[in-house]
């Protein structure tokens, strides 16, 4: 059976009368990157199927959230846009980097992106710039061109400027009602017919576009979202008949993250430890192009002389996540989800402004902590939490004991072994976590542990761990597999801690599963 988002996900559809959350053996979801958005995961989260399949071109981020969290980062096999590309599977690029003196630097960043209206005015009756496109347009020339503007103003003005000047061209974005627009069909149509020659868009083309003829796509706003970046590039790179390559005209000027355009186009989102203008060292896929003007070259050697300090750049994405969260403080696995990869990555990998070692006290820093919290803070139970937040965990045992305790946010003081094996069996027996049991357990071995087996693994390896490096807060008590010490048994209670305690679960399970991930995939 095949199934729109749109249908399926309509609470008529998602109950026990008419589909029984195991109604279907195998499901398939195409464009998973947007199964962090309400609808997709209304369906995710219903269906109990044997196997969930999700298929994505660009599965890194979107919508500033990860995918990979929904599946644990369980992932059974990806290719690469520089794997895709030498394989014959899509076309080269050829990428030309215009410089574009439009000048951004007045301009206002909302929620890490330009504020749309004070774009559209700056390239609105921008004689200058109209020529500049039409000319490096001209000097590549196409049979069949894709144009990405920053709104329907934008998308309206190019096609006008575009007609102008002989290039039969329109504009199509959701409920187009201008003079030059055309509604999406139509227009893909008549571009195929080559009764027009460019189509200007929004964002209404980054995906679901299956037009293999097109031989140019022009970027024409700030470069913003490394996934929007694939998306519209990917758009032109289908294989068809006579078609060489793509070219790209990238039009870039002073805008943030400017110098990250010659390292997107690897197909990566994360640049933490590079530089933009060591571009000609990157290795590019087989047949590509790449060429930036020499004042780009500039440009970007300038842009790297400014950066931030990684301190002031974590400080900056902190509020920048919680402007997006509309005001409220982000908890650690909301920092995690949408933080930039790049600076998350660099964090992992320097200990010292890694805010999520220490989130406590990264907030009191940030002067972002409640009254709650200030409580928290000065008492031992912060000291608990740091421990539980940087206790080693190469595996990831320690985990469903931390579970049993915690225990849905009735915090224990002592756990029995009952009480352990039932969290232990719990968190094994979820998705794919019996993966992690042992090393290369088969599931069919997994499913034949005793519960004598299952209960002598957590006592001889994470309780005991848990003992001797705690920092003295998990000790022996007659008649219990762990407890910890009485002088937390007010902290228990706090709101706070229990919050925290939560948090730093979820996001250290989580953290695992990626780190997995990123060692299985090298």
């Amino acid at each position: 059976m095949f199934a729109s988002v749109a249908t399926l996900g309509r609470e008529e559809y998602l109950n026990q009368d008419y589909f029984p959350a195991d109604y279907f053996d195998y499901l398939i979801i195409d464009e998973f990157h947007h199964a962090v958005n309400t609808q997709y995961r209304r369906i995710v989260n219903y269906f109990k199927p044997k196997f969930m399949l999700g298929l994505t071109a660009t599965p890194e981020r979107m919508d500033g959230k990860s995918i990979y969290e929904i599946c644990d980062y369980n992932v059974p096999y990806e290719i690469s846009l520089k794997e895709a590309i030498n394989k014959g599977m899509l076309v080269p690029f050829h990428y030309y980097g215009v410089y574009d003196e439009t000048d951004y630097s007045g301009l206002h960043l909302v929620k890490g992106r330009y504020d749309e209206k004070e774009l559209t005015e700056i390239y609105k009756d921008n004689t200058k710039r109209y020529d500049m496109i039409y000319k490096y347009y001209m000097k590549y020339r196409s049979h069949r061109a894709l144009g990405f503007c920053c709104s329907r103003l934008h998308a309206e003005e190019m096609a006008k400027e575009f007609c102008k000047r002989g290039i039969p061209s329109v504009a199509v974005y959701s409920n187009a009602d201008g003079q030059f627009s055309e509604e999406r069909d139509r227009a893909i149509e008549r571009l195929i017919k080559q009764e027009i020659r460019v189509i200007f868009s929004v964002d209404m083309f980054n995906e679901g576009l299956d037009i293999a003829s097109l031989d140019m796509v022009m970027l024409l706003r700030p470069t913003e979202s490394p996934i929007v970046f694939l998306q519209q590039l990917g758009r032109g790179l289908r294989i068809y008949r006579g078609k060489e390559y793509l070219n790209v005209l990238d039009f870039i000027g002073n805008y943030e993250k400017a110098g990250k355009a010659p390292l997107l186009l690897l197909g990566g989102t994360s640049f933490s430890e590079k530089k933009a203008c060591d571009y000609k060292d990157i290795e590019y896929p087989d047949d590509c192009l790449v060429d930036f003007d020499m004042r780009l070259i500039d440009l970007f050697k300038e842009l790297d002389k400014k950066s931030l300090s990684i301190k002031e750049r974590v400080r900056r994405e902190y509020f920048r996540v919680k402007e997006l969260l509309d005001g409220r403080v982000p908890s650690r696995m909301e920092l995690f989800t949408y933080m930039d990869d790049d600076i998350y990555q660099y964090c992992m990998k320097h200990a010292k402004e890694n805010p999520f070692r220490r989130y406590l006290e990264f907030l009191q820093d940030m002067q972002e902590l409640s009254a709650d919290e200030e409580a928290l803070y000065t008492g031992i139970g912060r000291e608990f939490l740091a421990v539980i937040e940087t206790t080693d965990m190469q595996k990831v045992y320690k985990m469903p004991i931390l579970y049993s305790l915690y225990n849905h946010g009735n915090i224990r003081m002592e756990v029995t072994e009952e009480e352990v094996l039932e969290s232990w069996k719990r968190f094994f027996h979820t998705g794919t976590n019996w993966k992690d049991f042992a090393a290369d357990i088969s599931y069919e071995d997994y499913k034949r542990m005793t519960d004598k087996q299952h209960l002598a693994k957590a006592k001889s390896m994470p309780i005991r761990f848990l003992k001797s490096s705690g920092k003295g807060f998990f000790i022996d008590k007659d008649g219990y597999a762990i407890a910890i010490r009485e002088d937390l048994r007010k902290c228990i209670e706090n709101a706070a801690f229990k919050y925290h305690m939560k948090d730093i679960l979820e996001y250290r399970t989580m953290e695992y599963y990626r780190r997995r991930y990123v060692v299985s995939d090298e």
